[in-house]
């Protein structure tokens, strides 16, 4: 009977405990429901930041932003101060071929322009001279050039080489007196231009004051440049290089007095300079008043014995009429104020002188620009 009693206890008791378990167990299922309730649920409202503590997301006034550049450090998009201001001008000197005095004086010229006016840089182009020049400047191509008056002035009115055709420009102020220079070999037996029919001639390079008068002279001595004579149209230096080597007999040249290139040839050739004289010159007088006759005395150029009379007139610098009267101003006044200094560079600089400077106008307009340095100098009549 003890036996049964024990074995019955023990049963009781397991059963109970198994109860216990299960319980228990329910009890944790409902608990995690619980909790799975919750993290489905949003919170209804997120909590405030703390006054007092910074934002990660707004950047803390005591430290650097990394997106902003640091005042002590250079900025990159700063312009360097040797670089080229944006404003800066940049001109284009139209001058002439590289054998001719507006080449090298041009060059002389436009150095001193971009040295002594803040704010301008001048830089030069060999052109055809003084026709070239003219229709540039009117194409807005070149702002400022150098031409003959007389051919400048045949351009303004539309006539001559420029018939029909339409230019506006102002006159900048005289650099220098142009000569056209008359050149033959001894041996050609050319004396006076009349003896030219049927000789090899240059008439200066295509689109110059050279080959406009050249052409006009010859047909004043009754010679026709397409017909009577071979011509040839060269730079100043190339018709001097030929005229010494016996390739061409004579040559036409509107330089400054004496020509660098003419007495590098009389160095190495015998040559003779060919006098403008009689009806053609009253003929070339009265068709351009703007020249005027020039006596070239002996020993101007090497073993020159006798004088020689040729005609001369401006080289004369040019300038749009929109150009800024500022701008001209300055132009203007360093041209004349500095002549020295343009000497320094070329010998020619030496001629420009303010005397002259407006003689010669061609019924071209001054520039109010170089008018108003003119008026300050008393320089007008």
């Amino acid at each position: 009977m003890t036996t049964h009693r024990v074995r019955g206890r023990t049963l009781a008791m397991l059963i109970a405990l198994l109860a216990i378990v299960a319980l228990t167990l329910a009890a944790c299922e409902e608990a995690d429901e619980d909790v799975a309730d919750v993290d489905d649920e949003p919170d209804e409202e997120p909590d405030e930041p703390d006054d007092d503590e910074p934002d990660d997301d707004e950047p803390d006034d005591d430290e650097p932003d990394d997106d902003e550049p640091d005042d002590e450090e250079p900025d990159d998009e700063e312009p360097d101060d040797e670089e080229p201001a944006a404003d800066e001008a940049h001109l284009t000197l139209g001058t002439g071929s590289t054998g001719g005095t507006y080449y090298p004086l041009g060059g002389a010229i436009a150095g001193v322009w971009s040295t002594e006016i803040d704010g301008v840089n001048v830089s030069t182009q060999a052109t055809g001279a003084s026709v070239e020049n003219a229709r540039l400047i009117t194409a807005g191509e070149l702002d400022v050039g150098m031409a003959v008056n007389g051919v400048a002035a045949d351009a303004y009115a539309g006539e001559g080489e420029f018939e029909g055709e339409d230019h506006d420009f102002n006159i900048v102020g005289n650099v220098y007196g142009e000569v056209m220079q008359v050149v033959a070999r001894e041996d050609s037996g050319i004396e006076t231009i009349a003896d030219m029919e049927g000789q090899r001639v240059d008439l200066g390079p295509p689109g110059s004051g050279t080959e406009v008068l050249a052409r006009d002279l010859l047909e004043f001595h009754d010679i026709d440049p397409e017909d009577d004579i071979e011509a040839f149209g060269d730079t100043f230096g190339d018709a001097a290089d030929n005229l010494r080597d016996g390739q061409i007999d004579a040559a036409f040249a509107i330089l400054a007095l004496p020509a660098a290139s003419i007495e590098e040839a009389a160095t190495a050739t015998d040559l003779n300079l060919v006098s403008i004289e009689g009806d053609p010159l009253d003929a070339a007088l009265d068709a351009d008043p703007t020249l005027s006759t020039l006596e070239v005395e002996p020993e101007t150029y090497p073993d020159q014995e006798e004088p020689a009379t040729f005609v001369t007139n401006w080289a004369t610098m040019y300038a749009p009429s929109d150009m800024d009267e500022d701008l001209v101003y300055d132009l203007t006044r360093v041209l004349y104020d500095e002549r020295e200094q343009i000497a320094e560079a070329h010998a020619v600089g030496e001629q420009i002188q303010i005397d002259t400077a407006v003689d010669g106008e061609g019924g071209i307009p001054l520039h109010p620009g170089a008018e108003a340095y003119y008026e300050e100098q008393d320089a007008l009549d």
